[in-house]
């Protein structure tokens, strides 16, 4: 679990007198993908006190006018709409689908009055898009899928974006990474609620560990997952990218990349971003940003020689991208995440010429 790196969860309003704790609204929009929707459907809506799991009442909430419609083309009946929402000490959004356009501003209107009300909102997987649009990130930690986490830290530059890990609790905010870390924080609400036997029953009825690492845990810390989102691993390009990922110690551009996907650079440019949603160069240096940030953090190689390891042409190179990316000098970054570990809590309490570690926003590059 992460939680802000400078002052630790807000503390929540106290719950409203007509909602009730146990029970959880989801809200759920057309053209959301079916596993995420399905997540807290199924872990807070089904019956399994007989294994010893405390119940929740489950409200499936309409966030917009129907038809809804899933991403594989199925249409849902959502039993209750946003008035619902009024009486839910826990509300989900477990996906929204757009990264770039906001969700009605009725939705929008119950997230904000539900947190006025004390109510703990959560999002998982591309449902922090729909937080940040409430303006309930804003200041705070979060993550999502690391494939979107630049967006999301563009888009909202108040929010402290970290994709590395699986799941982010500020208390009466939580949100989550990509698909199977839905999962986590699911189970993590009701350890919280219940205990850790509680959810070890749970997690044993869905046949999964009952908890993963999660960034701080064990005292690890959790580097981006960099394998192929699920949508693309059965694209040509997703050979290309894997190679890319394996080889970013290499010097190479993208021209290098276009000539093993036996593609012009214009065509392959154009392919690229219509399947990462990234222009390939943006992403190039992002992911070599990324790799030096690691080396940072876990080894004793100079800033000069991280530069070489992570295919820059010069410790310059280095230096320009990543503080751009990272707002703050290799040196610097790796002085501040140094001073966190020592502090011995997980959190980065301590702070190194006020800068407190964060990952890349790409501010001036949007995409990975």
């Amino acid at each position: 679990m992460s939680q802000d790196p400078t002052h630790g969860p807000e503390p929540a309003a106290k719950l409203a007198a007509r909602r009730r704790r146990e029970v959880v609204a989801v809200l759920l929009f057309s053209g959301s993908p079916m596993f995420e929707s399905s997540i807290p459907l199924s872990v807070f809506g089904v019956d399994r006190q007989d294994a010893g799991v405390p119940r929740y009442r489950l409200l499936a909430c309409a966030g917009e006018d129907g038809p809804l419609r899933t991403t594989a083309g199925l249409e849902l009946r959502a039993p209750y709409g946003l008035g619902a929402v009024a009486r839910a000490g826990t509300v989900i959004v477990p996906a929204w689908r757009s990264i770039t356009g906001p969700p009605p501003p009725a939705a929008l209107a119950a997230l904000r009055r539900a947190h006025t009300e004390g109510a703990r909102i959560v999002g998982l997987c591309t449902g922090a898009f729909a937080l940040g649009a409430a303006g309930l990130l804003d200041g705070r930690p979060a993550t999502t899928h690391w494939m979107y986490a630049p967006t999301l830290a563009k888009r909202y530059p108040s929010v402290h974006v970290d994709p590395r890990e699986l799941f982010v609790d500020d208390g009466d905010i939580l949100t989550s990474a990509g698909t199977a870390a839905g999962i986590d924080l699911c189970l993590h609400i009701v350890r919280q609620d219940h205990g850790p036997e509680a959810a070890a029953a749970l997690a044993r009825r869905l046949v999964l560990p009952p908890r993963r690492g999660n960034g701080t845990e064990a005292g690890q810390h959790r580097h981006l997952d960099r394998s192929l989102p699920e949508d693309i691993g059965a694209d040509p390009l997703a050979e290309v990218v894997a190679w890319a990922l394996e080889h970013l110690h290499e010097q190479f551009d993208v021209e290098t990349l276009a000539a093993r996907a036996y593609m012009s650079r214009r065509t392959f440019d154009r392919r690229f971003r219509s399947l990462t949603g990234s222009a390939p160069l943006q992403w190039l240096i992002t992911q070599r940003v990324l790799q030096a940030q690691r080396l940072l953090e876990v080894s004793d190689y100079s800033v000069d020689e991280v530069a070489g390891r992570c295919g820059f042409r010069s410790p310059v190179a280095l230096r320009g991208h990543f503080r751009r990316q990272l707002g703050a000098s290799p040196a610097a970054y790796r002085a501040a995440y140094r001073a966190r570990q020592q502090d011995g809590s997980g959190r980065a309490k301590q702070m190194v010429d006020g800068f407190t570690p964060r990952v890349p926003a790409q501010r001036p590059r949007p995409e990975r």
